[in-house]
């Protein structure tokens, strides 16, 4: 077996031709069809981004693409060859390579077993192990990776090495067409890096990258181009120096991004404080001065490892404060393990939903009275109804499978299993990560409404258009303190001086409110 490395432009190729040519397509399920005769083209080593809210059919053109689906009507070409797949097989033989959200390596075999499972090169009868591993070698190097070692098991990985070798997979044969479906949707920041530079490099060489992502950060980051569909309908095809932040959200949802966050608390709106840290601290956190009051909105903001999460999971119990001063509701409280968060009022809305956060093989009505069950032994049919109602879930019947749902019906999911016992304290990390524009606007109504409930709500997030839109306040954390306060409105560029260690509360313009 001969594995052929990264394909560069061929010798004479019109850099104006395209990999690919989508005309027409058109696919149903079920009598309803969910994308409607949509055009779309990939240029040699163009990173085409492909963006739209959840159900906008992104998806199901990338799988068409990709021999998953067999479209109804229109064409594929591949370097203008007409292709009909009838397998992702047959399209990974014309060059189309498809990198899934989900991760389809098998844990407990080795890199090379992996990238070669039902390829494996024989000798004698028998598997090449050695010729196996040197040939998984030989494919990370010519991908720039020198971390990895092809005997390594994929189970000992870090994540964000996992997703190199999915890639790898991808490209083992002779790829001219990368699709890759929310690729860093498992990565941490820093992980991200490692991705974006992968991609320049496989551009770099001619390949064409179809990249579907909710991160429009990384969007701009990466593309050359943008296409946008809606309601399984192509909307636009702009070059994305032409585009800004704004007009794709306003070209998928309708409106601009400022509309998507709610209105913030006035004054007369804040009640009594629910919480007060003073000196708090443990191993991560140092010197923690907090106090989050009845109806407001607190925005925490940070570098990844500025210790927010650790700030998190000390006032929720995961990892308890070990010194200083903690009032609950004014009262001296020892919070020392989430059941006791829970009964103090507190609830905790981890960033990693499907692996703290849900039971995914569990339904929906278990998994919204997972807590409530745990700390009152109470079960009821009708709080599941009127909770899934009020965060407009959108599932088959409570009875379905939580996996079943798409991210952002799950992190509604989330949220309700907390809401079930009432807390007074909410704090959520991450809320938004990996769900599109419009469930994120849904989720941003709900956060404010259980302010103007009276809840207390800490806010974490990465994205700080996000945090500057829904904070009442805004404190930012670097190397596990909290470095200054910020007031509503304030500028991504003075959250990043305070983020960086570059500035002090009161410095650069801010207001004196920030500093009282």
């Amino acid at each position: 077996m001969t594995v052929v490395t990264l394909s560069k432009r061929r010798s004479g190729e019109d850099p104006g031709t395209p990999v690919v040519r989508l005309t027409g397509i058109r696919k149903s399920f079920q009598g309803n069809e969910v994308v409607h005769g949509v055009d779309l083209e990939l240029q040699p080593g163009e990173v085409h981004a492909l963006v739209g809210e959840n159900g906008a059919g992104k998806s199901t053109l990338m799988k068409c693409l990709a021999g998953i689906h067999a479209p109804d009507q229109g064409t594929i070409e591949i370097d203008g060859v007409v292709r009909r797949f009838r397998s992702p097989r047959e399209a990974q033989e014309a060059g189309v390579a498809i990198v899934h959200q989900e991760f389809t390596l098998l844990p407990h075999r080795t890199v090379a077993e992996n990238l070669f499972l039902g390829r494996e090169p024989g000798r004698f009868g028998r598997v090449d192990k050695a010729g196996m591993e040197r040939r998984a070698g030989e494919v990370l190097a010519d991908l720039g990776v020198t971390s990895i070692r092809p005997s390594a098991v994929v189970s000992g990985l870090s994540v964000a090495q996992q997703q190199i070798v999915e890639i790898a997979k991808a490209l083992v044969l002779d790829a001219r067409v990368l699709a890759m479906d929310e690729p860093t949707a498992a990565l941490a920041d820093a992980e991200v890096a490692l991705l974006y530079d992968l991609v320049r490099r496989l551009t770099g060489r001619g390949l064409a990258v179809l990249y579907v992502s909710h991160r429009l950060p990384e969007v701009f980051d990466l593309s050359s181009r943008i296409t946008v569909m809606k309601d399984g309908a192509h909307v636009a095809t702009e070059p994305t120096g032409e585009l800004t932040t704004d007009n794709v959200v306003r070209l998928m949802v309708g409106r601009p991004l400022n509309a998507l966050f709610p209105d913030l608390a006035a004054a007369e709106e804040l009640g009594k404080e629910r919480i007060a840290v003073a000196g708090g601290g443990n191993a991560r956190i140092h010197d923690i001065d907090l106090t989050i009051r009845a109806g407001e909105v607190v925005g925490l903001a940070g570098l990844q490892g500025s210790g927010r999460s650790a700030l998190a999971r000390a006032l929720c119990g995961v990892a308890p404060f070990t010194r200083g001063s903690y009032q609950v509701e004014g009262r001296p409280a020892r919070i020392r393990s989430p059941r006791r968060a829970v009964r103090a009022g507190i609830a905790f809305v981890t960033e990693d939903r499907k692996g703290e956060g849900l039971a995914l093989r569990q339904t929906v009505q278990d998994n919204v009275l997972l807590v409530r069950r745990s700390v009152s032994g109470r079960r009821t049919r009708s709080t599941v109804a009127d909770l899934l109602r009020e965060m407009t879930v959108v599932a088959a019947s409570p009875a379905s499978e939580v996996r079943l749902l798409s991210g952002g019906n799950q992190q509604k999911v989330v949220l309700a299993k907390w809401l079930a016992v009432g807390p007074t304290v909410l704090v959520v990390d991450e809320p938004t990560r990996g769900i599109d524009i419009g469930a994120k606007a849904t989720i941003y109504q709900l956060i404010r409404d259980l302010a103007r409930s009276g809840v207390a709500v800490l806010l974490i997030s990465s994205e700080l258009p996000e945090l500057i839109g829904m904070s009442d306040r805004l404190l930012v954390m670097h190397r596990g303190r909290i470095a200054g306060e910020l007031p509503p409105q304030s500028s991504e560029e003075d959250v990043m001086r305070l983020a960086t260690g570059h500035g002090q509360p009161g410095e650069n313009g801010q207001s004196e409110e920030a500093e009282s």
